[in-house]
């Protein structure tokens, strides 16, 4: 590590104002140092988690990998998880959704609900992502995430190091929180990085399968999420939200 980043206690609030000037590689390389297996690296192997998962490699950092599956991924983000394990040899952590309370969900509304009202589909994203997610940062001090500024508009403030208030106020990484998409694959192709191969179908953000699709050209890249929504609605899960937003949302829909 180098010197700049072996600090022998963590100092969040400096290091929030430093890191804007760090370049990504810094930003992981303090946040390994600082918490060791007490970090991971949170993906659905998106194109920007892949940049992050290829440089935390090529670096040497030691870094926990972890995912949830939601049990209606595309088989593309399957094989992409398949590839990765081969190529990176590195195990990658699997959370899933309650089995009960998927099975509650699908007996009283249906298998595609979602399509019905912003509430329902608020409340599957709960069950699939949300309620996982809060078991995959049990006991973490930390984690790291693919957000970027220019992914939203929900996104655009987001620093590469903040409190995360929406789980018990743990530290969030967003190393490439500055990187723009030519920067991402730019890194990908000169690094011949393993990406979903959707994104060669116009697909240009990736979660479940009947909840994406390719986006029209001067659409915006988040445009394919949850695309028979009304505009005002936030295309986020929640995952990446302030705690509570999505009651708020709900309240108003």
């Amino acid at each position: 590590m180098t010197e700049l980043l072996t600090a022998a206690k963590v100092d969040v609030e400096n290091a929030r104002s430093q890191a804007e000037g760090w370049t990504a590689q810094q930003v992981i390389e303090w946040t390994a140092n600082s918490f060791g297996s007490q970090v991971a690296l949170s993906t659905s192997f998106q194109a920007d988690g892949m940049v992050i998962l290829d440089m935390a490699q090529r670096m040497g950092v030691d870094l926990r990998v972890a995912t949830i599956d939601t049990g209606r991924m595309p088989p593309e983000t399957y094989n992409l998880i398949d590839e990765i394990r081969e190529r990176y040899d590195i195990p990658i952590e699997t959370y899933l959704p309650d089995h009960n309370e998927v099975s509650d969900f699908l007996t009283q509304f249906g298998a595609n609900a979602f399509y019905n009202s912003v509430s329902l589909r608020l409340l599957c994203c709960q069950i699939r992502k949300t309620h996982p997610m809060e078991k995959l940062l049990e006991g973490l001090d930390a984690w790291i995430a693919g957000v970027r500024r220019s992914h939203s508009a929900t996104r655009r403030d987001v620093g590469k190091i903040e409190i995360d208030d929406a789980h018990g106020g743990i530290v969030k990484v967003n190393p490439l929180a500055d990187w723009t998409d030519e920067e991402v694959w730019a890194y990908i192709k000169a690094n011949d990085v393993p990406y979903n191969k959707l994104y060669d179908m116009g697909y240009t953000s990736i979660g479940c399968a009947p909840c994406t699709r390719p986006i029209s050209s001067g659409e915006d890249a988040r445009a394919g999420r949850w695309w028979w929504e009304d505009e005002s609605v936030p295309k986020e899960c929640g995952i990446h939200m302030s705690q509570g937003w999505a009651e708020e949302v709900k309240a108003t829909s």
